[in-house]
Order: C-alpha cells, then structure tokens, then sequence
C-alpha cells in the first residue's frame, strides 16, 4: 500500500511539473467550465475544449476530457434523472452511435483546422437561425424525420472528434421547446451513453487515454464538481424562459470562441 501511495504521489508531482502556472490556470478553468455546463449551463462546454485543446492539442486534449465528462454526467443523471424524456432520447441516440462510427475512422485523416472552421460556421448559422425562431416567437416544433437523423449524426460524429456534440444537442433541445430541466436531464442520460460508449475507441484505437491522462483528471475532478455544485446554484435561480436565451448566448460564444482560435 506505501508502495502504491508513494508512486501515485511521485506521478501526480511529475503531472504538477509538466506543465506552467498559466497552462495550469487554464486546466483548472477547463474542468470547472464543464461542471458548469453539466449542471445546465450549456454551450459552455465549447468553451472548455478549446481550452483544452489550446494546452495539449486537438486529439490528446480529448482523452483528457472525455473521462472528465463521464464522471459529469454521472452527477447530472443522479441529480436531473426524473426530468428525462425518453421519447427524445431514443430519437437521437441511434443516429449519436452512427455518427461516433463515422467519427472513429475519419478521426486520424482529417484536417483539424478546416473541421473546426466548418464546424463552427454550421453552429453560427444555426445558431442565427434559432435567434430568427426566437424574434419571431415560433411555437412549432421541426417534425421532419431529417432533423432528427441530421442533428443526431452531426451530434455524434462531432463528439467523437472533439467532445463538442453540444452544440447540436442544444440545437436540437432548443427546437424541441423542452422546459429548462427536461432539457437537461434528458442531454444527462443521452451523453452519459454517448460517452461510455465513446471510451473503449479512445482507448484502444485512438490510445489518447492511459494512465498520465487519467492521473490529471484525477488531479482535476475536485474542481470538477466544484464547477458542478456552482452550477447547479445557478441554474435554479434562470427561469425557464431566460434559459432558452442562456443556452443561445453560450452556444454562440463557445462558436466564436472556436472559430477564431488559431
């Protein structure tokens, strides 16, 4: 037992050591943004990969975040487990799966900038396309077959690239209209399959998650559920109108805050 205690602090040192006071300030940020984001205040998770990724790099900065996102969403789903409706869960989870597959064998190859760029722009204009549903007080719902199917493999593909499936999720939540809790329970149950059924690629074929990776969420997961309980205190006091504007506020920052990062 001193053995394993002695080594495990030795490692956690050397993680300390690894990286600067800044790039540490930066982590600390990351891991309390996704407790915010867990706890409700979505589209700040866009604000944390890029975080991440501005200190480890694209692809090794996920398999510092997804085990992260994991123990998250296991705080979400404990908290927001009786809000969940389940007819939106299985509309997208098929077409999430799908769309992590994609994801799992494009990954190596594909340019990241231009993914990124892409990627960001879609999220603007869709995003400007809800602020439009919001002037206009829209109440209907989309109900072709292809907005589900489309979302569901933009959400799963994206996710598998970065963790940055949010955005879509929100998209899809926001034009369903779901009250404030119902929105984040159901996104709860739908990322805490997603991203269980994501870690065995990382593991295995991405190999971006081994045992330094999981030493600094470790490391991290204090500031963690800090991030988590703060949100949990905020998100209570957003009525259920304000949050739809929250969610569109965050989601286009976190946009932005992509697209521009060099």
């Amino acid at each position: 037992m001193e053995v394993i205690l002695i080594t495990f602090n030795y490692t956690t040192m050397s993680i300390f050591y690894s990286h600067t006071l800044q790039n540490w300030v930066l982590i600390f940020t990351a891991a309390f943004i996704i407790g915010l984001s867990k706890a409700g205040l979505k589209g700040m998770d866009m604000l944390n990969v890029t975080i991440m990724a501005i200190v480890f790099g694209g692809k090794a900065s996920t398999g510092i975040v997804l085990p992260l996102l994991c123990a998250a969403d296991i705080a979400a789903v404990y908290y927001y487990n009786r809000h969940a409706q389940w007819k939106h869960f299985w509309n997208l989870i098929p077409w999430m799966i799908v769309g992590i597959l994609i994801g799992v064998f494009t990954g190596k190859d594909l340019n990241e900038i231009v993914f990124r760029k892409v990627m960001a722009v879609i999220i603007l204009v869709t995003v400007v396309i809800i602020l439009f549903m919001e002037i206009r007080k829209t109440v209907s719902v989309p109900t072709h077959p292809l907005f589900v199917s489309l979302t569901g493999l933009a959400s799963g593909f994206t996710t598998m690239m970065g963790n940055l499936a949010g955005a879509y999720s929100n998209i899809y939540f926001l034009a369903m209209r779901l009250p404030k809790n119902d929105f984040i329970g159901t996104a709860a149950w739908i990322f805490l399959v997603i991203n269980l059924f994501k870690l065995p690629f990382q593991v295995i074929w991405w190999k971006n998650i081994n045992s330094t990776s999981l030493q600094t969420d470790l490391v991290l997961l204090p500031v963690l559920f800090i991030g988590f309980w703060t949100g949990l205190k905020i998100v209570t006091k957003i009525k259920d109108d304000s949050y739809r504007k929250v969610v569109i506020v965050l989601t286009l920052i976190g946009a932005v805050t992509i697209f521009l990062k060099h």
